[in-house]
């Protein structure tokens, strides 16, 4: 599958099965967010796996109607970075969100991205707040995103290139 497929057949997975991740392909997934570009390869980002399945169920209350999957979820990667390292750590975290989140997709794995950034809890503390106090991360890292992961329940159909948005490509001049 060359990557305009794998980029086609990439949609938000937020039901799973209760098959877990092999272990081997879960850390393909690390890898390929180890291997993200980074302004100036500074790489201010820190990946937090979580497997547990009680931490899963109470990370499912991070976010209002948006973190629900994280109950049937295998496992979740937390993306957090030191924002003193560097001033464009949302985007080299978001590089890595979207690395891990193609890998996931081509390896088989059900993945979505989970914002947590500006973002509320359920109990009315920020996001990064709630996540923070649950999985102790230290308070200079910064919270960006959750993606979860497993074994897809269901599948979306993929995109198609015929359906894709040309008109918002613009040549030469806007």
């Amino acid at each position: 599958m060359d990557l305009l497929e794998v980029m086609q057949k990439r949609r938000s997975v937020r039901a799973y099965t209760d098959q877990s991740i092999p272990m081997d392909t879960l850390e393909k997934v690390i890898q390929a967010g180890l291997l993200s570009a980074s302004s100036r390869s500074i790489r201010p980002w820190e990946l937090l796996v979580v497997r547990e399945k009680k931490t899963l169920d109470a990370m499912s209350q991070c976010r209002i109607g948006s973190a629900k999957m994280l109950k049937q979820a295998s496992c979740a990667i937390v993306v957090l970075a030191d924002e003193k390292k560097s001033d464009v750590w949302v985007e080299d975290c978001s590089i890595v969100m979207a690395n891990m989140h193609l890998m996931a997709n081509s390896l088989g794995i059900g993945s979505c991205w989970i914002q947590g950034r500006l973002r509320e809890a359920l109990d009315g503390r920020s996001t990064e707040d709630y996540l923070r106090s649950l999985l102790h991360f230290p308070s200079h890292m910064r919270l960006e995103a959750v993606l979860s992961m497993g074994m897809p329940a269901e599948y979306p159909e993929p995109y198609t290139i015929e359906s894709l948005p040309n008109e918002k490509v613009h040549w030469d001049i806007f």
